[in-house]
């Protein structure tokens, strides 16, 4: 746990249109760990992830992933990270074996080694009926388990998961984090950004608060709760964020 899966260095993103994004942020995510990005819409968790990703470049700073560098080394950097995002962008036209298939092969993944993973995977996320079903014809919550499953498919050292249960049933929900902790049991780390405050609290080991641009504190659920004097996380979310006086707490 003393080697950082993903470091942050002074990142500023300024947008074409002007818009300032990110305003230098610092963040250090240790190895194998399961760590909660919580702020707002526009707070800039999502071009943090898009940086990370390689589908933006930052203005300044600097952002490696296992020691590679998302800009100049982004081939190493990319290879280590699976992306799980808020929204469904699965092509309509391949079933979910063809998916998970092509996703592999992407990642230079040999044939026998892609089809025993697609195996794994289809049985963890009960998709094995629907191997063979355009993911057009598929559920939200199924859609939902074919992206995570695409994520974890080239066995990614870092998963970065955005919104992952936004829009499904508690069942599903509850299946995906019993999965998700398995998995950082095994030694993956894990990004999480959730709007569903008690489930950051219950699975994250490490928060870190960010709004308009900049890392605001982070911590552990108790130093945060602490550092705020409030009794629950999501009332120190709303401190955070401005709006105190919808907080539960009495003081």
């Amino acid at each position: 746990m003393n080697d950082s899966a993903l470091s942050i260095s002074k990142l500023k993103k300024t947008y074409s249109n002007g818009t300032i994004a990110l305003k230098g942020i610092d963040l250090e995510i240790p190895e194998g760990s399961f760590f909660g990005l919580l702020g707002p819409n526009g707070a800039g968790k999502s071009t943090i992830i898009n940086i990370v990703m390689g589908l933006a470049r930052p203005s300044s700073g600097n952002a490696t992933v296992f020691g590679h560098d998302v800009v100049s080394d982004y081939q190493k950097a990319r290879s280590h990270v699976g992306l799980a995002p808020q929204e469904v962008n699965l092509d309509w036209f391949l079933t979910v074996r063809d998916t998970l298939d092509y996703h592999g092969g992407y990642y230079g993944m040999p044939k026998k080694l892609r089809k025993e993973r697609i195996d794994e995977l289809l049985e963890v996320f009960s998709l094995t009926e629907k191997a063979d079903v355009n993911t057009r014809m598929l559920s939200g919550g199924m859609k939902r388990r074919v992206i995570l499953a695409r994520a974890m498919m080239h066995r990614p050292k870092i998963l970065i998961l955005d919104e992952p249960t936004a829009g499904v049933d508690v069942e599903l929900r509850l299946e995906l984090w019993k999965y998700m902790e398995k998995v950082n049991k095994e030694g993956t780390t894990i990004l999480l950004t959730t709007h569903y405050i008690e489930e950051a609290e219950q699975m994250c080991d490490q928060l870190a608060l960010i709004n308009n641009g900049k890392i605001v504190k982070t911590g552990t659920s108790s130093q945060l709760k602490k550092a705020y004097k409030q009794k629950t996380l999501e009332d120190v979310y709303l401190e955070m964020v401005g709006r105190g006086e919808l907080t539960r707490t009495t003081r």
